[in-house]
């Protein structure tokens, strides 16, 4: 075996899981395995110059050797950007207040404090961003809502 062969140790990594797992590029790893399988070669020599734990290359050489296993792609998750439709039974739209007249003795009272529309925000595990107003006839709607994005 050549200095030639081995260019492409030490493995390259992919990706780095959350736990710190390791992912290699499946080429150089199939070169890697049958660089093993070769005669005279050292497992655990080639496992130090790629990188590599001894036992982790044993098994993928036993992997190798007993058929071996597909490459596994991991396809990133795709989320939906819909949340499911809930309808609420017995709901009645409410109609706004008519905005009445306001007289010259009435513009210089002191109103009582406005009722402010709730707001509410959710943010998805997909990036959607969701704003909703509502006014206190809306309860139902907003425990609907919680409901709807509360299930998975």
């Amino acid at each position: 075996m050549t200095e030639d062969d081995l260019s492409f140790l030490p493995l390259r990594v992919t990706r780095v899981g959350v736990g710190g797992k390791r992912s290699f590029d499946p080429i150089d790893k199939r070169r890697l395995v049958e660089a093993c399988l070769r005669p005279g070669a050292s497992l655990s020599g080639l496992a130090l110059k790629a990188g590599v734990n001894a036992n982790q290359l044993h098994k993928w050489v036993r992997v190798h050797e007993q058929g071996g296993a597909p490459v596994r792609r991991e396809a990133p998750a795709v989320l939906s950007a819909f949340v499911p439709v809930v309808t609420i039974e017995g709901a009645t739209p409410v109609m706004a207040p008519a905005a009445r007249r306001v007289t010259t003795a009435e513009s210089f009272c002191v109103s009582p404090p406005s009722t402010r529309p709730a707001r509410l925000t959710a943010h998805l595990p997909n990036g959607v961003k969701l704003e909703l107003e509502c006014s206190p006839g809306d309860v139902a709607i907003v425990n609907a809502m919680i409901v709807a994005l509360g299930a998975r």
